[in-house]
């Protein structure tokens, strides 16, 4: 007898008696731990009965009352090849398919039955043909988005199982492909089943592989339990269970990876069984909006560059100072001369501040104006330009200063100096704007207060030595931006 406590036995921790053929019980907690009899060897028909009790304690010895399912491979399946009715090759080995079981069929053989092996030389160029967006790349190795949606390894393209010099696609459209099955299924032995359509994933924070629902039929594919509540009472907000992803693990540990056993059972959950109308497993995919992790480090820091754009119109959610101050420790991180740090930001959180430091600067602004001799209708249409600031929920002002700059007595020196304290500050204000981006928060980057800085230092109450770099407005965007023009990178690179 072994006592599990924890989970330990997660990874594994099987006894040699159940191992060989013994039982494994469980009761406890709620509906969704496991402790599972494995019955059999795993060559011909594997068959795992889970105990859905929920213990953290597993007991050798007979099966106890308590819900519980089963699911074996189907043994006797022929190589399957294209324009093979999956339904009727599966009813042929399987007659005795009842309403409620769930079938999971190895994506490959539904590929193989619709024909999609391709010809070949070149895995690599099949891979771009079914890639829409990469995710990450290391070497050869790139976890992309596909045409189905779905993110995984090498777009699904399959060179294995496969005659040499063919690759193997995955089904076009997988909740398709299970609706086809479970129809013919119906018309073929009068049953109603669900059907899962599986491929083998690896997973983001963790190693191995496991099967998950790339297709679904008939299979209610997430169990929503939001608004309910724990065995203690507390409510449940944000518990919704991938169902269907756990029905597909079940199967893979009796169909294998390499014993030609592509289609499993489970029976005894017919409430995972519904009609036609569920979604399929495209339910499972998640939007992007709600994906946070939707590209790989490296990739994540390019797309956070080209995703910094100028935005004018805000709406009028509140900004998170945190997310400011975040911003600001990773302007902190440019590269600055002399081991300084040349900037500041004073953040202007208050409407008042806002209001009495861009009144002032319209004020300024329009003197500067009259004596350029400019219209009072040119003036008005100037001033309208400082609207991006003023309209924004928060602002920020950048400062230069030159602590720790080196004095030359010389022009030429001294100006680049002073000039080389300009970029680094100005790497330091680009910092902060992308790091905006990865906050999800648009921004404008306004050189207005350059141009009165003694009236900024004056109403902000600075220092005389901090130089004001502009003003940025920050908050959530109104709108998409527009598309940015493209640009050839050669056209800005000389070589030498």
């Amino acid at each position: 007898m072994t006592d599990v406590t924890d989970g330990a036995a997660a990874d594994g921790a099987v006894t040699d008696e159940v191992a060989a053929g013994g039982t494994a019980t469980g009761r406890g907690a709620a509906d969704r731990a496991a402790a599972d009899e494995v019955v059999g060897d795993r060559g011909a028909a594997d068959e795992v009965v889970g105990d859905r009790g929920a213990a953290d304690e597993v007991v050798a010895g007979p099966a106890r009352e308590a819900p519980s399912y089963r699911v074996w491979a189907l043994p006797g399946m022929p190589e399957v090849t294209a324009g093979d009715d999956l339904a009727k090759l599966i009813a042929s080995v399987s007659p005795e398919l009842v309403d409620g079981d769930v079938l999971l069929v190895t994506s490959k053989i539904v590929s193989k039955a619709e024909g999609r092996v391709i010809a070949a030389d070149d895995r690599e160029e099949a891979i771009d043909a079914e890639t829409v967006r990469v995710v990450a790349r290391r070497g050869t190795l790139r976890i992309v988005e596909n045409r189905q949606g779905l993110v995984m390894a090498a777009a699904g393209v399959d060179a294995s199982n496969t005659p040499s010099g063919t690759v193997l696609l995955l089904p076009e459209d997988p909740d398709a492909s299970a609706r086809r099955i479970r129809s013919g299924l119906r018309d073929t032995l009068g049953v109603d089943v669900g059907v899962v359509v599986t491929d083998t994933f690896g997973r983001p924070w963790r190693a191995g592989l496991t099967d998950v629902a790339i297709g679904a039929a008939g299979v209610r594919v997430l169990d929503d339990l939001r608004g309910g509540t724990d065995a203690h009472g507390n409510p449940l907000s944000a518990t919704v269970v991938a169902t269907a992803d756990e029905l597909a693990a079940a199967g893979d540990l009796v169909k294998g990876k390499a014993t030609g056993l592509p289609v499993a059972v489970v029976r005894g959950l017919p409430h995972v069984v519904a009609g036609d109308e569920e979604p399929g497993a495209r339910a499972l995919v998640r939007d992007a909006a709600d994906d946070m992790f939707r590209l790989g480090t490296s990739e994540a820091v390019r797309e956070a560059v080209t995703q910094r754009r100028t935005v004018r119109e805000f709406t009028d959610e509140p900004v998170d100072p945190g997310a400011v101050r975040r911003a600001v420790a990773a302007a902190l991180t440019a590269p600055a001369p002399h081991h300084t740090t040349p900037w500041r930001f004073v953040l202007l959180e208050s409407a008042e501040s806002r209001v009495r430091l861009l009144d002032a600067m319209r004020d300024a602004w329009i003197a500067d104006l009259r004596r350029d001799g400019r219209s009072e209708e040119a003036i008005a249409k100037r001033v309208r330009r400082g609207d991006v600031l003023r309209n924004a929920p928060y602002l920020a002002v950048p400062c230069l200063v030159m602590d720790g700059s080196h004095h030359y007595g010389d022009p030429r020196r001294d100006t680049a100096e002073r000039e080389m304290f300009v970029v680094a500050a100005g790497a330091g204000v680009q910092n902060f704007l992308v790091a905006l981006a990865g906050e999800r928060l648009g921004s404008a980057w306004v050189s207005s207060t350059m141009f009165c800085r003694d009236v900024v230092r004056e109403v902000l109450d600075l220092p005389a030595h901090w130089d004001p770099l502009g003003a940025v407005a920050i908050g959530r965007a109104a709108g998409e931006p527009r598309e940015r023009g493209a640009r050839v990178a050669a056209e800005f690179v000389a070589v030498r």
